[in-house]
This record gives structure tokens, C-alpha cells and sequence, in this order.
């Protein structure tokens, strides 16, 4: 009966009319998909390096007045109801039902967000102006006269946009928000070293060192001494003696006007689930308890070992976990994701044909907090695994495979990379990333990668099941529950992951990012989940790698167009 109502179901939706109606809402999304790749790209035309997508022109520069953040937000509402006016269900079976789905879940998002206000307190140690513009400068096209006219007049507007980010912080003090003071150390941290490096070390002259041309490199060391140079020292001066005192000593964005509504909506943002910070709190509870039983079996037959916290502390005191130096950190991470892409194979069908590197961040933003991250290549570049080599001594091996399983294959770099591949999709799904199902994907990748036999230390078994859905706990209990940074750190030290440094950046990075750290685990779950489903549908004919390309071929989507989406792929006669 089933499949009778299936087929019956296709021949209805394959009648004329039915068609002409279905094509007409294709159009439609396609349509609005289109002009919000153009405004977002329009709004902030950096997005195009950090995405891997390619652009026409490299000469201008995020606007963040708020004359400007009022037009995106009127621009949004119009796209918004107009998405709303197209029936999705006349979409299913074609491409454009991923596209309206990733259009109206970013829509909603940003919708949601406003209450947040956000451009009133952006200091940002993980993701500010001061770690994202040096990029740019690294990935600005030059070799032409006019690549390097677009490269003059794109960092020519660099110094306006800083002087609007402390006018729109100055208006975020009058009016109540701030980020913490911890986070706001961090960043002058990170703005003091900048503007401090020697100015033929600038990181704004990357263009100029990679060009060649005199006259160029004599215009982009004038523009960053007299104009870039002297705006990173406003910034740093303003935030040293007028926003720190002034900031926020809590840690919950609680502490904000409207913090409450949004913590929950960069919960839902993050995850693109519906639940709330208390289901989430519970969840990881949960999740934590079955995780550390787990890491009891194993210490019971690795080590002789039955108490949790004994079993941690013999790991984070294996001496031959430990590295000796940066360099041998670097190897260390190249070596092992070279190994796990010579086992791609076997686990999936649909492979990146794009390639991974390994490279460490440059030397003045090490120790400030920044974390190991994937940042996706473009057809011209490869994408780059950028690691975090601070405090070698105290970084277990054993985590160091995690994360650059977690990072490179088969995590970020084969997901984004295989969406990369893929022409047939909408542009849009290259410039959208929702961390529910990216993290989600990426922390998943830490179970698979012992799945496909890749770690190579007894440490990495453990630690990998210490800390998972912690960040569903203490993200919530941060924010929501009154957790102060002592429990915090407690809390989180428990999994033997983090060095003291560590612990401290990760409360930083929790509080500055609410609601972020719950997305690795509630993606991770749902994916697990939907394995279960297709495992127990298809029985024998279970194939894996069909199940991850399944999962993978649409890009970053919303978690539950991905539950949409492989249930429908279950649906189909096998």
C-alpha cells in the first residue's frame, strides 16, 4: 500500500498542471535565492574568501554603518514574505526544495537575531575584524594593474569601517550592551599585536609581497602606515581605556537587555532544531553519562582502571602523548590527514576532489585564544586546516587526531569540499553554514574516523568520548543556569582535553558565541539517529557509503531538511 500511494503520488504531482505550478515555484526560489546571494555578497563582500566562492571584483568592503544593517534587515523582511508566499511541497524531488529550505532557515535566523543586536557589542575574540581582515589581506587577487587599483581601494575603506565599529560599540555602552571583560582583554590582545608588528611585517601588505610592483607596494605601505595603522591604534586605545571599564563583568549574555530571547535564538540559529536551552541542558546531561561509562570499559581494558577522573589523569599524564616542539605539532596533524585520505574509499562514494593543507597560524595570533578551524578552498587554492600550535608540551597527540579528524577528512574539508564539487546546487548553499549540521558533521567524523580504523593513539579512544555533549551542558549552564567560570572549567577539565589556558579560552569562547557550543553534539545525535533509521529500514542493503552521500550531497543544511531529506531518500522503493 505504501508503495501504491508513493506512485500514486508521483503520477499526481507529474500532472500538467501540477508541473506548470511546480516549475512556476522553482523559478520563484530561484529567483530569491539569486538576490540574496547578490545582498549578502553585496553587504559583506569578504564572505566570498571565507566561503571559497568566486566574485567578480575585489574592491570593496563590508558596510556595518547602521544605516546600512537597517536597509539589510527591511531587504530580509521582503525576501522572507515572499519565500513564504511559495508552497514547498511543489517543490519536493527537485533541487529547489534544499534552496527554499537553506533560504528560509537563513532568513529566519537573521530574523530572530535582531534581538540580539549584535553590531552593539561585536568584540569577538574567535571571529572580529582583527582575525578576518589579515585573511583578507592574505587573499586579496593581485597581478594586474587592476587587481591591485581594486586591492587599493578596498583597503582604502578599511579605517572607516574600524572608526564605525567603535562608533556602534559606543552606542552599544549607551545603551546597555557589552561584551564580557574577559573577552574584551583577549581582543586587545589580539588588536595590540597587530598594530604593534613591524610595519614591513603588516599583515595589510600580503598583497604588495605576493605582487611585485614597487609602485604598488609603496601605495600599500603608505595606506596602511597613515591610514589602517593609525585606526587599529584607535581601536585598541578605545577599547583599553574607555570600553573595559565599562564592559560587562558577566559571562551570560543574560546580562544584556533581551539575553534571555537571545540565547534562544542563536540556540536555534546554531543547532536549526526547536529546542530549547533546557531540553538541550538535559540532552547533553544524558549524553555526558553514557559517554563516561564508555570511557570506564575502555580504562577498565587499557589500563586496569574503574574511576572516571583516574582514568583522565593517567591519559593527560602519558609523557609520550605529549610533543616536543611547534614543528613537530605540524607533522604531527599533516601525517595524519594524509593517512585518513587514503581511506576515503571505503566510507564514501561521493569524494572531494579538492585538496586539504595543513597550516599554522601566523605567530602573532597564537595564545590569544583563536582555535584550531577548516577554511574552505575555491577552485584556485586548496582548503587549509589552520592549526593552533600553542604550548606544544602540554597537547596531547591523542587530541591532536581528533581535531584534525574533525577539521580535515573525513570532517569539514570532506563535507564543504564535497558541496563544493557539486554545480547542480544553487550558489547559495556556498556562502550559508549552519553549524548544526557542519560541527555536527565534523564531530560525527570523530566516531567514523575510529570506525575507519585512523587513530593511531590509545589517548585519542578516550578523550574522544570524554568531552562530547559537554558543550551541550555547559553552554546552556553558562548562560541559563548560573554557571560561574570556576564550575565551567570543572566541568569541562573533567574530559582532560584542555590545558588551564584552554579551559579559560574555551569559557571566553562560550560566552562571546552563545549557543555555538551545543551545535557539535545536536548535530552529531541527529546524524547518529538517521544512521539508526536507515540502518534499521534497509537492513542487508545498508550501505554506508550511500548513507554519507546521502547526508552530504545537499551542502550545509538545516538539521531537519537533512532528516527531511534522508527519510524521503528511505521512502523511495530500494
Amino acid at each position: 500500500m505504501h508503495r501504491f500511494l508513493l506512485c500514486l503520488g508521483m503520477v499526481f504531482a507529474a500532472s500538467p498542471g501540477v508541473a506548470i505550478e511546480a516549475d512556476a515555484a522553482a523559478a520563484s526560489v530561484n529567483r530569491l535565492a539569486d538576490r540574496y546571494y547578490d545582498l549578502v555578497l553585496r553587504r559583506a563582500p569578504e564572505t566570498a574568501y571565507f566561503a571559497g566562492v568566486e566574485i567578480a571584483r575585489h574592491d570593496a568592503i563590508s558596510d556595518n554603518s547602521p544605516a546600512a544593517l537597517a536597509r539589510a534587515e527591511s531587504e530580509d523582511d521582503e525576501l522572507l514574505a515572499e519565500l513564504n508566499a511559495i508552497d514547498p511541497d511543489l517543490l519536493r524531488g527537485r533541487v529547489e526544495w534544499i534552496t527554499y529550505g537553506i533560504l528560509e532557515q537563513a532568513l529566519e535566523s537573521a530574523r530572530d537575531l535582531r534581538v540580539c543586536n549584535w553590531p552593539l557589542w561585536n568584540v569577538n575574540q574567535m571571529d572580529g575584524w582583527q582575525l578576518n581582515y589579515p585573511l583578507v589581506a592574505d587573499l586579496q587577487p593581485v597581478g594586474t594593474d587592476e587587481l591591485r587599483a581594486q586591492a587599493l581601494d578596498r583597503f582604502s575603506g578599511l579605517a572607516g569601517y574600524i572608526d564605525q565599529e567603535i562608533e556602534n560599540l559606543r552606542r552599544g555602552l549607551d545603551a546597555g550592551y557589552s561584551a564580557p571583560q574577559s573577552v574584551v582583554r583577549r581582543v586587545i590582545a589580539q588588536v595590540d599585536a597587530l598594530w604593534r608588528m613591524a610595519p614591513d611585517e603588516s599583515p595589510f601588505l600580503s598583497p604588495a609581497r605576493r605582487d611585485g610592483s614597487p609602485e604598488f607596494a609603496a601605495a600599500l605601505e603608505k595606506l596602511t602606515a597613515e591610514q589602517i595603522l593609525p585606526a587599529v591604534r584607535r581601536y585598541h586605545d578605545f577599547l583599553a581605556d574607555t570600553y573595559l571599564a565599562a564592559a560587562r563583568e558577566a559571562l551570560s549574555v543574560t546580562a544584556n537587555p533581551g539575553g534571555r530571547e537571545c540565547y534562544e535564538a542563536s540556540l536555534r540559529s546554531y543547532t536549526t532544531l526547536g529546542r530549547s536551552g533546557e531540553e538541550v541542558y538535559a540532552l547533553g546531561r544524558s549524553t555526558v553519562e553514557a559517554n563516561r561509562a564508555r570511557v570506564i570499559e575502555l580504562g577498565r581494558i587499557e589500563y586496569g582502571l574503574e574511576d572516571f577522573s583516574e582514568i583522565i589523569a593517567h591519559v593527560k599524564d602519558d609523557k609520550a602523548d605529549r610533543f616536543s616542539s611547534k614543528d613537530e605539532m605540524l607533522d604531527f596533524a599533516r601525517a595524519a590527514v594524509a593517512g585518513a585520505e587514503g581511506r576515503l574509499d571505503q566510507w564514501f562514494g561521493i569524494k572531494p576532489t579538492r585538496t586539504v593543507v595543513v597550516e599554522p597560524y601566523p605567530d602573532y595570533q597564537e595564545g590569544t585564544g583563536v582555535s584550531s578551524r577548516y577554511e574552505p578552498g575555491s577552485k584556485d587554492r586548496p582548503g587549509v586546516y589552520r592549526i593552533n600550535r600553542d604550548q606544544p608540551q602540554k597537547s596531547s597527540r591523542g587530541g591532536a587526531e581528533i581535531v584534525a579528524f574533525h577539521e580535515a577528512y573525513p570532517g569539514h574539508h570532506t563535507q564543504i569540499a564535497i558541496a563544493q564539487d557539486r554545480d547542480d546546487l544553487h550558489r547559495i548553499t556556498g556562502i550559508v553554514f549552519y553549524s548544526g549540521f557542519g560541527e555536527g558533521w565534523a564531530r560525527y567524523s570523530e566516531a567514523l574516523a575510529e570506525e575507519m580504523g585512523l587513530y593511531q593513539t590509545k589517548t585519542a579512544l578516550i578523550s574522544r568520548r570524554a568531552w562530547p555533549a559537554r558543550g551541550m551542558v555547559v553552554d546552556p549552564g553558562l548562560h541559563l543556569m548560573g554557571w560561574s567560570r570556576d564550575k565551567a572549567r570543572k566541568f569541562m577539565g573533567e574530559s582532560g582535553r584542555f590545558s588551564p589556558e584552554q579551559l579559560d579560552q574555551m569559557v571566553d569562547r562560550i560566552a562571546i558565541l552563545p549557543g555555538q557550543l551545543t551545535s557539535y553534539d545536536s548535530g552529531a545525535l541527529e546524524i547518529v539517529a538517521l544512521r539508526r533509521e536507515a540502518e534499521t529500514a534497509l537492513g542487508e542493503d545498508f550501505d554506508i557509503r550511500e548513507f554519507h552521500d546521502r547526508v552530504l550531497e545537499n551542502g550545509t543544511v538545516p538539521l531537519r531538511l537533512l532528516r527531511r531529506h534522508v527519510e524521503a531518500w528511505l521512502e523511495r522503493p530500494q
